[in-house]
């Protein structure tokens, strides 16, 4: 991979997701995702339709390259990662780990939360890159019995509490 390939993925927007993309998102779930592991299309309309949800893609040529999506649990105070993908010609670029930073500055907790394959080695070495720590298993989670091991990342609470700051951000991703 060529240092302009790394330059032009960088400069690739982040943007919201929403319901009109819901096509998009079910051929980038198929491209993306093992048949076991991809969303069925219920749960795509899920994940793109209920506020309170933070949806944000990348795309490249009107192809969604790069999904994620988050919710907040207020009374838990704690945000979980429900998915987040990558299509597989643009792995390793730095677009999960960009994606993985904008949710957790969109949901606004101090607090993150994922489950992932306890197989999927690439996934866990990018969420243990980018601060998150094993706290837990969730046995059988995955369809063909496969553990969910599950990480959270503690957000520093000066950038929790740095209010200008994400609600710029929030403004810049469409999601106040």
């Amino acid at each position: 991979m060529s240092a302009q390939v790394q330059v032009q993925t960088s400069a690739l927007p982040i943007t919201p997701a929403g319901l009109g993309d819901l096509w998009r998102l079910r051929r980038f779930e198929k491209l993306t995702f093992s048949r076991e592991d991809a969303w069925p299309l219920v749960e795509l309309l899920f994940v793109l339709a209920p506020p309170g949800i933070v949806r944000l893609k990348v795309e490249s040529d009107r192809q969604m390259i790069g999904f994620v999506a988050g919710e907040t649990r207020a009374s838990q105070g704690t945000g979980w990662i429900i998915t987040l993908g990558v299509a597989p010609a643009w792995r390793r670029q730095g677009l999960g780990e960009r994606l993985l930073a904008a949710a957790e500055q969109a949901m606004h907790v101090p607090a993150i939360r994922l489950t992932v394959r306890a197989s999927n080695q690439a996934a866990i070495a990018l969420y243990q890159k980018t601060g998150y720590q094993q706290i837990g298993v969730s046995h059988r989670y995955y369809v063909g019995g496969e553990d969910g091991l599950i990480f959270e990342k503690r957000i520093m609470e000066s950038w929790v509490d740095d209010s200008s700051k994400q609600n710029g951000e929030k403004a810049n991703l469409g999601l106040n």
